[in-house]
């Protein structure tokens, strides 16, 4: 049900089904993560501030009507992009990834502003376009979308510009791109993978592949990450070895039990049904989100919601990929679950925007 609550001079807009699911989620990622940072209370009150910040973003940014994300899209993507920018030159460089500007209080990941940013813009760009999309608008978008996903792969972080370029083509998509383009790019991709492999990738790139491919190759260099997660995940059974007793992450076998392979430590520990339950919050979500892009009041609002929408499903599903081995592993967090502020306020903003493309309804329609 989406909520209009009406006081005597203003109106709250508010979609309680995602709230709570969110904040549900929310409070099981602090859970999750209390183990998995092995008792550190450091983690989990920095945690705890930026899911309550989040919380508070995510209320804040369903007030505005659709029409204010629409006028200022152009500025929020030059915000972005100027980011994006001020990283390359004076961002701070961990592991040899220049991923993060220090704030000061805060080192903010600046490619999670763009991978909301761009959804937003390209829906305002697009929503009143004639079907199908014309081959000019067709590669305006296409370059932008291209330039982003290169400003991102540049720092180097891989996973997060696969996203951001999904991000893009998702509403391409949706806005009514045709099945012969479609087909066309998809068969040019497949003939261009040679030049990408020996032109694109970096050494550590291409070796995560092959890692993917045969994980027996390096079993104790390469393989480390995807065999201890494997590991992991199939000692938990049915029911889990019990919380906290996780071997594999609190032997310090399982590297990343915060970040990346959080859901090693949650399978490990809770099992199959623990893991079939926090499932099927992310799926209750998504299946939200896809309920609310249908019965949105316009074009625009129903592609940024299914936008924003795939966006998160799109980070969820290349997290539980690369853990369960059927994605090479290029990095990224569990949605709402694993350590990381950027991420995690990404996507409160994602689903603060969401909500209010849902619940503004124009006057005609009350």
């Amino acid at each position: 049900m989406k909520k209009k609550l009406v006081f005597k001079n203003f109106s709250i807009y508010f979609d309680q089904y995602l709230f709570i699911s969110i904040t549900l989620l929310s409070v099981i990622g602090l859970f999750f993560l209390y183990s998995a940072s092995q008792g550190d209370l450091n983690t989990i009150i920095k945690q705890s501030i930026f899911v309550g910040l989040g919380l508070v973003l995510m209320f804040a940014l369903s007030q505005p009507d659709p029409d204010f994300y629409k006028l200022f899209s152009g500025l929020f993507i030059l915000i972005a992009f100027t980011l994006l920018i001020a990283t390359m030159i004076f961002g701070k460089e961990i592991n040899g990834a220049k991923r993060w500007l220090n704030l000061g209080f805060f080192s903010l990941q600046t490619s999670e502003i763009i991978k909301i940013a761009l959804p937003i813009f390209l829906a305002s760009y697009l929503y009143n376009k004639p079907l199908p999309i014309s081959l000019k608008h067709t590669f305006i978008t296409l370059f932008l979308i291209i330039l982003t996903f290169y400003l991102v792969y540049s720092q180097p972080d891989l996973g997060t510009g696969l996203v951001v370029f999904m991000a893009g083509i998702y509403i391409l998509f949706l806005a009514g791109l045709s099945w012969r383009f479609i087909l066309s790019s998809f068969g040019l991709i497949i003939l261009s993978l040679p030049f990408l492999w020996n032109n694109f990738l970096q050494p550590f790139q291409r070796q995560r592949i092959l890692t993917f491919i045969d994980p027996s190759q390096d079993p104790f260099g390469s393989s480390w990450n995807i065999t201890q997660s494997k590991i992991a995940i199939g000692s938990g059974g049915m029911s889990g070895k019990g919380y906290q007793e996780g071997s594999q992450a609190h032997l310090n076998f399982l590297p990343e039990a915060e970040t990346d392979f959080i859901f090693a430590v949650i399978a490990e520990e809770f099992g199959f049904i623990g893991v079939c339950l926090l499932m099927s919050i992310f799926i209750f979500i998504l299946i939200r989100c896809i309920y609310l892009a249908f019965n949105a009041r316009d074009r625009f609002c129903r592609l940024t919601i299914g936008g924003l929408s795939l966006v998160f499903a799109s980070t969820l599903f290349i997290n539980l990929g690369m853990v369960v081995g059927i994605l090479p592993v290029v990095g990224m967090p569990m949605p709402f679950i694993s350590k990381g502020g950027s991420s995690l306020l990404s996507f409160y903003i994602a689903f603060g925007i969401i909500i209010s493309m849902a619940t503004h309804k124009k006057l005609m329609q009350k």
